[in-house]
């Protein structure tokens, strides 16, 4: 039996991979989150606090329970926010890394981790592993310096990136399909750019990735994304579609009207070749994507 610890499990992924994770005979897992208690109450998963940039705190938790594979789902991801709170973000996304790789080195385990694909500047999109990454934000910069550590780490590593991830959780914070989704349910007007362009993931095919990697064993770094390249203000017409919701309330922009306190790289979108050959990784389309979103909002309040 391998054991598996999961880090940032109260979040959208991490949530996906309890359930996803949930009942398989050969994994033992422990679901960790810097809250005090798991999110969720509809089944019983075993979990602990964890804040991964305490240092004392994650080699206590780890050497103890001497996981096989840690599954790093823990992250300091909005984008403004790292740009006001720059040592906060270092701490999550650079700091909370480098203690994970301390202790898994230790003990021979592998680090399975979360990317974006805001290590690039977004000039060109259709960007393969292969490409430089050459971030434009701070979060863009901190996700690159944490990639950094694990590959020059020495240890047995897969790294995930990963575009605008979106579905259902508990509490979980609005996602860009959520935030559409509970305005346009509310009658609100939304405003969404139509310059800045990517491949919308749905967080169960992340979560699929991650346990795909893990399964076959393999190392090194995939782009997992949702299959089409669509503009946010696109997307949002879409969920409206599928939703019944009015898309006259979805006001095209451009991203210089938001004023964003944080620079946005404009096409981020992937190709996703490796994953596919490698991962067998086969994602939803949008429209598969936002109507599992809809068969999920059965038993789950939106926040």
């Amino acid at each position: 039996m391998k054991r598996v610890l999961v880090c940032g499990s109260n979040g959208l992924l991490g949530q996906r991979l309890a359930f996803v994770l949930d009942g398989e005979p050969e994994y033992e897992v422990l679901h960790t989150s810097h809250q005090r208690s798991f999110v969720s109450e509809q089944s019983l998963f075993d979990y602990t606090q964890l804040d991964i940039s305490n240092r004392s705190d994650v080699k206590s938790l780890i050497l103890s329970y001497r996981p096989d594979v840690v599954l790093n789902a823990a992250a300091m991801t909005n984008v403004d926010h790292c740009e006001r709170e720059r040592e906060l973000a270092w701490k999550v996304n650079v700091t909370g890394v480098e203690h994970l790789v301390e202790v898994c080195r230790r003990i021979n385990a592998k680090l399975i981790h979360v990317s974006t694909d805001y290590v690039f500047d977004g000039k060109y999109g259709n960007y393969t592993e292969e490409d430089r990454a050459n971030p434009v934000n701070y979060y863009g910069k901190t996700k690159l310096a944490g990639e950094n550590v694990i590959v020059s780490s020495g240890i047995e590593y897969a790294i995930l990136r990963t575009i605008l991830v979106y579905g259902l959780g508990v509490n979980v914070k609005n996602n860009f399909a959520l935030w559409v989704i509970n305005n346009l349910n509310d009658g609100k007007q939304i405003r969404c750019v139509e310059d800045q362009t990517s491949n919308p993931t749905h967080v169960h095919d992340l979560a699929m990735a991650m346990k795909s990697v893990m399964e076959r064993d393999l190392s090194g770094l995939f782009h997992i994304s949702g299959p089409e390249t669509i503009s946010r203000y696109d997307f949002a017409m879409k969920a409206a579609e599928i939703f019944g919701y009015d898309k006259s309330l979805i006001i095209r922009i451009k991203t210089s009207d938001l004023e964003p306190r944080a620079i946005r790289p404009m096409n981020t979108s992937f190709l996703i070749d490796k994953a596919k050959k490698q991962l067998h990784y086969n994602p939803m389309n949008i429209t598969q994507g936002l109507m599992m979103m809809q068969q999920d909002l059965t038993g789950i309040h939106l926040n």
